[in-house]
C-alpha cells in the first residue's frame, strides 16, 4: 500500500498551507494555541473566511456548496488546519444537519436551511441526549404531540454543546409513545426563539461553559419542520451519528497534540536528562504515535468508503474509540511532562505570584480535564464496542 501523497495531493497541501498562512488571523490562532474556549465572534469570523474561499462545507456535494474534495483532500485540509492552529469547524450545522437535509430533507428545507448555514445566518445545536438517555439514546422521553399543523413539544435535552450561541436546534422527539423505542422517534427542526424554551448553562470540571441543558414546555413547532417521515427519525439519527463519529476521531488535533508533547519532552528536564530521553516516557510517546499512524490509515479508508456509499458505516465506532483514547493519552502526557506547572488553577502553583513553567502551562490541566468527556459524548466508548460486536462481529 502506497501511503504517500500524489503530486496533485502535495500541490493541494501546499495550496491549503499557503492560504492558511495568508488568511488565518493571528489572534484566532493564538487563542487556539492557548487553549480554552473561543468566543462566538472568533468562530463566526473563521467560518466566514472559509465560506468566502468555498472551503467551509467540506462534507457537502458541489451542487449544495461543497468544494467537491476527495477523502484525501479532506484529510489534508483538516491536518493543515490543525497544524496552523485554526479552530475546529463547528460541526452541528455543517457536518451533521447539512448531510441529513441533503439525504432526507425536502427541497424546500434544503433551499431554506442550507444557505443560511453557509452564510452564518443560523447557528445550529444538537438536541439528542437527555437525562437518562445519552448513549442509550432510544430511551429518550422528550415527546411531540400533533395538534393540527403543529407539534407540541415537552421535555428536556442535556449536554447541548455551544447551545448558548445557537438560534436553532435539531431534536429527536418521541411521536409515538406506544411504539418500540427506536420506531416512535422523529427528527424535528426547532427555532430557539419559540416561546417555552429555556436554556441553562452547565459548568464542566475545568470551569468552562461549553454545554447546556434545554427545557421545552408546550413548545409549538410547525409540522413542516419534520425531517423525513414521522416516527422514522431513528434512521436519520444513526446516519447523523455516523458522520459525527468520523469527525470525533480528530486525527489532525492528535497530530498537533503529539508534536506539542514531543516539544515539551525535549525542553523539560528531570535532573540532568531531558524527559524525551527517559525510556518509560519515550515509550509512551512512541506507542501513542504508532496508534495515531494506524488510525490515520483507518480514517482514510473509512472516508473513501463513505464517499462510495454516501455515508460512513458502523465501523466509524472504531474511530470514535481510538481517536478519543489517543487524544486523552497525549493530553495526559503533556500534563505529566509539566508536572506541578500544569495545575488546574494558576494560583495553586506560584513563587511570588510567578508561575512555574511556560506561560500557558496551567491550561494543560484544563485541556486534560476537558478531554475526559470525549470518550463519553457521541455515544460512550463502551457503547461503541457493543455496536462493533453486534454489527461487524455478529456476536
Amino acid at each position: 500500500m502506497d501511503l504517500s501523497y500524489s503530486p496533485e495531493e502535495r500541490a493541494f497541501q501546499e495550496e491549503v498551507r499557503g492560504w492558511l498562512a495568508d488568511n488565518l488571523p493571528a489572534h484566532i490562532a493564538d487563542a487556539v494555541r492557548a487553549g480554552g474556549e473561543l468566543s462566538k465572534e472568533m468562530m463566526e469570523e473563521w467560518h466566514a473566511l472559509l465560506n468566502s474561499k468555498g472551503w467551509l462545507a467540506t462534507t457537502w456535494p458541489v451542487e449544495f456548496g461543497g468544494p467537491g474534495w476527495t477523502p484525501v483532500q479532506k484529510h489534508i485540509f483538516e491536518e493543515e488546519c490543525c497544524r496552523a492552529y485554526a479552530p475546529r469547524i463547528v460541526p452541528f450545522g455543517l457536518n451533521m444537519l447539512g448531510p441529513v437535509l441533503i439525504k432526507f430533507g425536502t427541497e424546500a428545507q434544503q433551499q431554506e436551511v442550507l444557505p443560511r448555514i453557509l452564510d452564518g445566518s443560523d447557528w445550529w445545536c444538537q438536541g439528542y441526549s437527555e437525562p437518562g438517555a445519552g448513549s442509550d439514546l432510544a430511551s429518550l422521553k422528550t415527546h411531540a404531540v400533533r395538534d393540527g399543523d403543529e407539534y407540541v413539544i415537552n421535555g428536556q435535552k442535556t449536554w447541548t454543546t455551544l447551545g448558548q450561541h445557537a438560534n436553532k436546534i435539531f431534536c429527536l422527539v418521541r411521536t409515538d409513545p406506544d411504539a418500540k423505542p427506536q420506531e416512535g422517534i422523529s427528527f424535528v427542526l426547532v427555532d430557539l426563539d419559540t416561546p417555552g424554551i429555556e436554556m441553562r448553562p452547565i459548568r464542566l470540571i475545568e470551569g468552562g461553559h461549553e454545554v447546556n441543558e434545554v427545557f421545552f414546555t408546550d413548545v409549538r413547532v410547525p409540522v413542516a419542520n419534520l425531517v423525513g417521515e414521522e416516527n422514522k427519525g431513528w434512521t436519520i439519527a444513526k446516519y447523523l451519528l455516523s458522520h459525527e463519529r468520523t469527525g470525533i476521531a480528530g486525527v489532525g488535533f492528535s497530530m498537533q497534540a503529539l508534536e506539542e508533547v514531543k516539544a515539551l519532552a525535549r525542553k523539560v528536564r528531570r535532573g540532568a536528562a531531558r524527559l524525551i530521553d527517559d525510556p518509560l516516557f519515550a515509550a509512551r510517546i512512541a506507542q501513542a504515535e504508532i496508534d495515531l499512524e494506524a488510525m490515520k490509515i483507518t480514517n482514510l479508508r473509512m472516508l473513501f468508503k463513505a464517499q462510495e456509499q454516501g455515508a460512513p458505516g458502523p465501523e466509524t465506532s472504531i474511530l470514535k474509540i481510538k481517536g478519543t483514547v489517543i487524544h486523552q493519552e497525549l493530553k495526559d502526557l503533556a500534563r505529566r511532562a509539566l508536572g506541578p506547572a500544569a495545575a488546574p488553577f494558576p494560583g495553586h502553583v506560584s513563587d511570588g505570584n510567578i508561575l512555574f513553567g511556560p506561560e500557558d502551562a496551567a491550561n494543560n490541566a484544563a485541556r486534560y480535564f476537558n478531554n475526559r468527556k470525549t470518550s463519553i459524548f457521541g455515544g460512550s466508548n463502551e457503547i461503541q464496542r457493543n455496536i462493533l460486536t453486534k454489527t461487524m462481529l455478529e456476536l
